[in-house]
């Protein structure tokens, strides 16, 4: 068997066949400028094509939206759920370090109203790594997951680990939430989702790759199968039919429940019965029903006036910091001369609509500081600004945007973060 890899080339297209059927991807032009034009490293990108394509994007691929749009596969789910994660690499003071140590929390500094937690991993030669999810069904506009895991560091139980130390490493990334009731039908004519494209994280027990990676190889069994029977670009149900049933889905089906408690109760009481109910699983003797999330986590975001503005301390630069300063951390990189990859389906609703009505949440729900609401010095003639250029991909402004405006797509190859020991 031989394989080809192709690192710093992103698949920006699906390729379809006559018939409709998925017959491989393309990856991007290189060498494009801001305009458009052709540049002296212009480079067209390949067309990779298969008889199977399998799509392991991670959370919310932007070639897997397309895919779940195109043929319908959340036909009858709930809509999917998500989170997401900032985390930081520290090196701590020795006397503070217990290699093997793990912490886990949650609500504060959340209100009991909007869903997230913490960890804390200590390993290897004195690093912790640290990190804060927010549930991004979150209510009020003004939130700032950053600003929340920044402020959930002076907490006197987790500042005393990090005080002393240096930060060294810094990222985000969107999680997939919806579980269970939220898994898309896995297959189409010509290929299937796999891993986070289809979202198998078990939320409560912070677990995903191990799904992931079984479902990779369910998709793959089938995949083989097929091809050794002389067949292709059709759908791969024996994919499907080996999910149902399996320990991935057992596993999912098990704290189904977990995630529409926490987010219709609160932390407290949504918890506490989640966590019931879960352990009741886990006896067979659980809810008989599956709990619905209802609507999508951008529909959740409430007008501005229903909310009171959150006054979040300046960041002391010790164990609290800025955005920009925690973006250089990322070693995030774009070559600056290439057509902006955030797109805007209309580029008057930020602040013709999103502005007057949600306070533009998106300089907020970004943990990079990409999007800005800039004016005159008196105040007037606020102008949306996009800083594709510091983007860490976390996905979070193609999920949280309240109109659904912004489209993430791929940046000319090579580009985004580069995290070391994340």
């Amino acid at each position: 068997m031989c394989w080809e890899i192709y690192p710093g080339f992103a698949g920006s297209e699906v390729l379809y066949n006559e018939d409709g059927s998925v017959r491989g991807v393309a990856t991007g032009d290189m060498g494009v400028g801001k305009e458009g034009e052709q540049k002296d490293t212009y480079m067209r990108g390949m067309e990779l094509r298969g008889k199977y394509t399998l799509f392991g994007e991670g959370v919310r691929g932007s070639l897997s939206k397309e895919l779940i749009r195109k043929f319908n596969l959340d036909e009858g789910r709930d809509p999917q759920k998500f989170g997401i994660g900032i985390k930081e690499l520290w090196e701590v003071d020795p006397k503070k370090h217990k290699k093997g140590l793990i912490q886990h929390s949650f609500g504060w500094p959340l209100k009991a109203n909007t869903g997230g937690g913490s960890f804390l991993y200590h390993f290897d030669d004195n690093l912790v790594s640290v990190g804060f999810v927010v549930h991004l069904n979150y209510k009020n506009p003004h939130l700032s997951p950053f600003e929340e895991f920044q402020r959930f560091k002076t907490h006197p139980s987790i500042r005393e680990t990090f005080e002393g130390g240096k930060r060294i490493s810094y990222g985000a990334r969107a999680i997939t939430e919806g579980g269970f009731q939220s898994v898309p039908k896995l297959t189409f004519p010509g290929g299937a989702l796999i891993g986070c494209s289809a979202g198998f994280v078990n939320v409560p027990r912070i677990k995903g790759s191990h799904n992931a990676m079984a479902t990779g190889m369910m998709a793959a069994n089938a995949a083989f199968e097929a091809v050794k029977d002389g067949r292709q670009a059709d759908t791969l149900s024996a994919y499907d039919e080996a999910y149902v049933g399996s320990h991935v889905e057992k596993d999912l089906k098990r704290v189904r429940n977990v995630k529409p408690l926490w987010s219709k109760l609160g932390t407290i009481i949504g918890v506490g019965l989640g966590g019931i109910d879960m352990w009741m699983n886990q006896l067979g003797i659980g809810l008989p029903f599956t709990l619905k999330h209802g609507k999508p986590d951008h529909a959740a975001t409430e007008s501005a006036d229903k909310h009171k503005p959150i006054d979040y301390p300046k960041p002391d630069g010790e164990i609290s910091f800025d955005r920009l300063s925690s973006v250089f951390l990322s070693a995030t990189n774009h070559e600056e001369d290439q057509p902006v990859h955030l797109r805007l389906t209309d580029d008057t609703v930020p602040i013709a609509h999103n502005l007057p009505v949600f306070d533009e949440p998106a300089q907020r729900y970004c943990p990079a500081g990409v999007y800005e609401v800039m004016r005159e010095d008196d105040g007037s003639d606020p102008r949306f600004v996009i800083n594709a250029q510091n983007c860490v991909h976390c996905k979070t402004c193609d999920i949280k945007d309240p109109t659904q405006n912004i489209n993430w797509t791929v940046p000319e190859g090579g580009g985004g973060p580069n995290y070391p020991n994340m």
